[in-house]
């Protein structure tokens, strides 16, 4: 790669070790990957930051970084293993407590935002259109990339850190053009309602095509709740960083020539696929996968006024700090938490250490089932919100009961730093 006199500098250590070392792990990916330069970005989000995933080694490298390693661009975080505030709440032990303070406490040192959350583009890192960014999460990149029209790879936590240390990225992938064209087009003829239709959707999709970026045709509209689900599924199981939908996303492309079918079968048998519990009751009711939208708390509220959660249920709503602050201004944040539901902010069942606590989630995120299933050995129940609404007040998951099938294992395409 070429690199300029000042990126020479940083390469030669004369900007301090964690520049040198962050240089070293960019020049490195542009190797690997053809780069002919590296660039600059706006902004970086950092995967890997649970305590659960990272361990001593990884606390030790954030420890050495943030000794003289300062984010040059604004930085924000993925979900902690853990509510930095309300750790107790959620039954966080603290030992786990501590160590995971640690984490957070070397990233403030670096400049990088404790923000904790998988939608940062809810709080504030909000990339225009074509601008190149370096994200980690999956679900992040995809939503960057296809809803955002931004441009980036999907990082893992040492190279998005190291952008974040440098204010660069090689340039490869999806900052490139010609690798942002559709590669099959992907014709729905299923009718998509409700959050987790899109959720079946993507699943669906991605055990078809893979990686391969798609264009959907048929989807005549979806809301931003709706998008984040399908950025989250189709990320999970089938592993693209990229999809066009005609008429609702921003980017353009030509017409691919190879095309699959998505039928109204394979919605509904995603569905089934999701779900493995059979008639057992839920024990943990989880929502916000991806973290929660202002619009989904409203819903909630709705739904939990002058009601209460059955008792030995936990219901988390997991949410990114600042939206749960709105919330609080609204009125919503009261009506659920005399409900007895709770807010898990800066974290989600995914990256919290809650592995043997619950034997049965009911979600409303396909990216949950994933990882309900493979990190945690949850059994699982996919349906709306109403229906984990109804589930938490209940305790009986009311949701048609489909025959069950049984449940694909997924090619897994997620990282151990999600």
């Amino acid at each position: 790669m070429e690199l300029t006199a000042d990126e020479k500098e940083m390469l030669e250590g004369k900007q301090g070790n964690a520049v040198k070392k962050s240089m070293e792990i960019l020049c490195a990916l542009g190797e690997i990957y053809g780069a002919k330069r590296l660039i600059d970005v706006s902004s970086v989000q950092i995967a890997g930051v649970s305590y659960d995933n990272l361990g001593d080694a990884g606390l030790e490298y954030l420890s050495e970084l943030a000794k003289d390693g300062r984010a040059r661009v604004l930085t924000t975080l993925n979900p902690a293993g853990m509510d930095l505030e309300d750790w107790r709440k959620l039954g966080i032990p603290e030992d786990f407590a501590k160590k995971q303070l640690e984490v957070i406490d070397a990233f403030k040192k670096m400049g990088v935002i404790a923000s904790c959350t998988c939608t940062p583009y809810f709080i504030g890192n909000l990339p225009r259109y074509s601008e190149s960014v370096a994200w980690s999460e999956s679900s992040a990149v995809c939503f960057a990339n296809s809803v955002l029209g931004a441009r980036t790879n999907r990082e893992g936590g040492p190279s998005a850190i190291a952008s974040a240390l440098t204010g660069k990225t090689a340039e490869y992938g999806m900052h490139l053009d010609e690798n942002r064209q559709a590669q099959v087009l992907v014709k729905v003829r299923a009718k998509l309602r409700a959050v987790p239709d899109f959720g079946a959707l993507g699943y669906a999709t991605g055990k078809k095509i893979g990686n391969k970026v798609p264009l959907f045709v048929g989807v005549k509209r979806a809301s931003v709740e709706q998008l984040k689900s399908l950025c989250a599924s189709i990320a999970t199981y089938g592993g693209t960083a990229l999809f066009h939908i005609k008429g609702v996303t921003p980017n353009r492309t030509r017409k691919p020539t190879e095309e699959v079918i998505i039928t109204q079968n394979d919605v509904d048998d995603a569905k089934v696929a999701l779900t493995d519990a059979g008639y057992d009751e839920p024990d943990i009711i989880s929502v916000g996968c991806p973290h929660c939208s202002i619009n989904e708390v409203r819903r909630i509220a709705e739904l939990l006024d002058g009601k209460h959660v059955k008792e030995g249920k936990e219901f988390w709503i997991c949410i990114a700090r600042p939206i749960k602050q709105i919330a609080e201004q609204a009125g919503y944040a009261k009506t659920i938490e005399a409900s007895g539901a709770k807010f898990a902010c800066d974290t989600c069942m995914v990256v919290a250490p809650i592995k043997g606590r619950f034997k049965c989630l009911a979600t409303d995120s396909a990216k949950s089932c994933f990882y309900a299933r493979g990190k945690n050995a949850f059994k699982t129940k996919f349906g709306t919100l109403e229906e984990c609404v109804a589930a938490a007040v209940t305790g009986e998951w009311k949701a048609k009961q489909a025959k069950q099938a049984k449940p694909a294992q997924p090619k897994k395409t997620e990282t151990a730093a999600e």
